[in-house]
Order: structure tokens, then sequence, then C-alpha cells
């Protein structure tokens, strides 16, 4: 993907008392910046915020926090939380690599991934959200009972994530190829904005959740 840099982007997000630019000695801190007890979900890489910003919209018992490496990015989402009166969110500058040094252990309650960056080359396979590599840090941060919820339109990149997930022992609670031919699955579904550009396209839609505790598992119908 190809950004349009927005010269001063960084400086601008940080103007914003909802930007955690460097958000260093930030673990276990999180529920104090709420001002409530309430479970905290996080969306790494959240984009342009339209997905994050509607589930907080949806949930005002829930906390979020959107997650976002590119500061030109993140400051698209700002702009649209803008026009909000949402308090039960905040956004972070960085990269998913340190988020084990900014959440404390079990203070997350559920992690989305959506339309996350394949990295196709082999050499790569690290990098990618689902991988093994980042379900270690997942665990971390998750209590027993949470889990991660992921959507993409590229079915390599899920089957590579199905076979992460059952290597490292994660249970799959959900996964299908087709998450739109699913009424039951589609019912609350929030969709991102590449998941409305990919669907209109034709691509089919595929939805994982895996969790770290042994709760029912339920399959897609095109698994």
């Amino acid at each position: 993907m190809r950004l349009r840099n927005i010269p001063g982007a960084r400086d601008k997000i940080k103007e914003s008392d909802f930007v955690f630019a460097d958000p260093e000695n930030m673990a276990g801190k999180w529920h104090g910046v709420f001002g409530n007890d309430n479970e905290i979900h996080i969306e790494i890489g959240m984009g342009k915020g339209r997905f994050i910003l509607e589930m907080a919209k949806r949930h005002p018992n829930v906390n979020y926090i959107g997650i976002e490496k590119y500061s030109t990015v993140l400051l698209k989402a700002l702009r649209k939380h803008s026009e909000t009166d949402l308090q039960n969110i905040r956004f972070i500058r960085m990269d998913a690599e340190d988020i084990t040094d900014v959440f404390a252990a079990g203070e997350i309650g559920k992690i989305y991934l959506n339309f996350s960056d394949p990295w196709p080359k082999d050499r790569h396979a690290k990098r990618r959200l689902p991988s093994r590599h980042f379900l270690e840090k997942y665990d971390m941060l998750l209590p027993d009972d949470g889990d991660v919820e992921f959507k993409t339109d590229n079915r390599t990149l899920f089957e590579f994530a199905l076979d992460e997930a059952r290597g490292a022992g994660w249970d799959i609670r959900v996964s299908t190829f087709d998450l739109h031919g699913d009424k039951l699955l589609c019912e609350g579904n929030v969709m991102t904005e590449y998941e409305e550009k990919f669907s209109k396209m034709g691509n089919p839609i595929c939805k994982l959740i895996i969790a770290r505790d042994n709760g029912d598992t339920r399959q897609g119908d095109n698994v």
C-alpha cells in the first residue's frame, strides 16, 4: 500500500488527548486512562479507523484502543473520531512488535486483526500478525478466556493463520472462508474499508476466531 504523506502528521497527532504517540511505561495503566474497569479491546493495524470507531459506538461499555504505526493513517482516523463524541476509545502510534512493552499480562480482553499485511515472501513470515511469533505476544496480553479475531480476503494468509494457530495450540472457535455467506456469523459484523472494497469486487471474506481456553468450536459452512 502506497501512502500519501501528510506533512506534519506526527506532530498533529501528538496534539490530541486521545493519542499516545510514545506509550512507554503504560503497561498496567490503561484502565486508569479510561477511568473505569471496563474490558479493553485492541485493533492492531486499524487503518483509517472505520471498524474500531463503529465498535466503540456500538459497545459503549467496552474500551477500545486502535494501534497504527503510520502517522498519516492515524491522523485520518483521528479526524474521523473528532466528528464523534466517543470517550471509550484511544489511539496508539506504534509498531505491533512492541505491544508487550505497552500492555500488561491479562490487560486486554480481545484482539482484532483486520486485513493485515500478508507479507507474501517466506522470509517475512514472522512479520505476519497471525504468525506464531505474534501469537506468543497475544498470549501474554490476554486473560484465560481472551480471544483473537482475524479477517482477510487473502486465502493464502488465512490458511497460514489456521496452521499457525493449530501449531501453537490455540483453540479454533470460528473459521470460515466465506463470512458474508454465513448469516449467523454476519450478525453484528462491522466492515472495514478494505472489507467493503474487496466484497464489492467479489472476493470472499475469511474469518477466524481463536481462543486460549477450551471453549466450544464452531466451523463455518465452507471450511
